[in-house]
């Protein structure tokens, strides 16, 4: 089979390769893959590859080989799964606990552009707790997660306040539930019952200095690539005794909830947010495309069929 793999080249990220069809363990299926969506973190271990690195986590496709040991969906099954790696190829074996059968009027190209972003945006509404009647401040909104996190806080009630680093890329969100969109933290009306952060740098100590006293920030990211620095006396100011949450997404089993984000969509109360849909022969571009921002919502590449 052919799949993609790391160059160390800034200019062309990945190229094809030949490889043999991976041999799944008892409790995995193999999927043919029809499509797969990078994420922004994959492009980033990109820049300096590790040997032996098999991007793709997130997938779509056709299950042609049911699990030795019994679990899982047969032959034959529409999946979408949560791989831990190895995605980007035609074939990929991923556990049974991270795969979710799809209804008919879910497509492939949709179900790739939910896993990573969705499960983490669906993972730290829990963390987050009860949102209904509440505010919430959400950073680096324009991405995959923060849209999933905007549409599904708004629907819980909460009043979604989001930071975005232009109107365009916030008008979507609008259509989404956020109530306001602002382009620099320190233009946000707090204080902020939740803030969802993941931007680093000097936004999170602005952002967490708008929470009311006792209030969360839920830390998830840093996209500026800055660590950030707290005054312990800033908070003294207002968001005293407020409690910061580092969140991680990770840990299996994925599969419950990557079949709720089915419900959500095949409802209509979730959206997969695609902005570029490309045959996988384009793959190094569309990373490219990645890295620079150029992209808004998901990219989703395809291969073969993707109906």
């Amino acid at each position: 089979m052919r799949r993609l793999i790391p160059t160390g080249d800034a200019t062309r990220p990945v190229e094809f390769a030949q490889d043999a069809q991976p041999v799944p363990a008892p409790g995995e299926v193999l999927v043919k893959v029809e499509a797969f969506a990078p994420n922004r973190g994959e492009t980033f271990l990109l820049e300096t590859p590790e040997p032996g690195l098999m991007p793709g986590k997130d997938v779509a496709g056709l299950v042609v080989q049911a699990a030795a040991d019994g679990s899982g969906p047969p032959a034959g099954t529409r999946v979408v799964g949560h791989p831990p790696m190895g995605g980007w190829a035609e074939y990929t074996a991923v556990p049974t606990h991270s795969i979710a059968v799809l209804p008919d009027e879910i497509n492939a190209v949709q179900a790739a552009a939910l896993p990573l972003a969705g499960i983490t945006a669906l993972r730290m509404l829990r963390t987050a707790g009860a949102v209904t009647g509440r505010r919430v401040l959400l950073t680096g909104a324009s991405g995959g997660v923060g849209h999933y996190l905007t549409e599904m806080a708004a629907a819980a009630g909460a009043e979604v306040i989001a930071v975005t680093a232009t109107a365009e890329r916030g008008a979507r969100l609008r259509e989404l539930g956020a109530a306001a969109i602002v382009h620099d933290v320190a233009d946000a009306d707090g204080p902020f019952d939740v803030v969802l952060e993941s931007t680093g740098g000097s936004a999170l100590a602005a952002a967490l200095a708008r929470l009311v006293p006792g209030g969360t920030l839920v830390w998830f990211g840093q996209a500026s690539r800055t660590p950030a620095t707290v005054n312990f006396f800033d908070l003294l100011a207002g968001p005293e005794n407020a409690v910061i949450r580092h969140f991680h997404y990770a840990g299996a089993p994925y599969g419950p909830d990557l079949a709720t984000l089915l419900r959500l969509v095949a409802g209509g109360r979730l959206h997969a947010e695609i902005g570029r849909t490309a045959d996988w022969s384009q793959t190094a571009e569309v990373l490219i495309e990645l890295r620079e921002r150029r992209i808004r919502g998901k990219a989703v590449l395809t291969i073969g069929a993707s109906r």
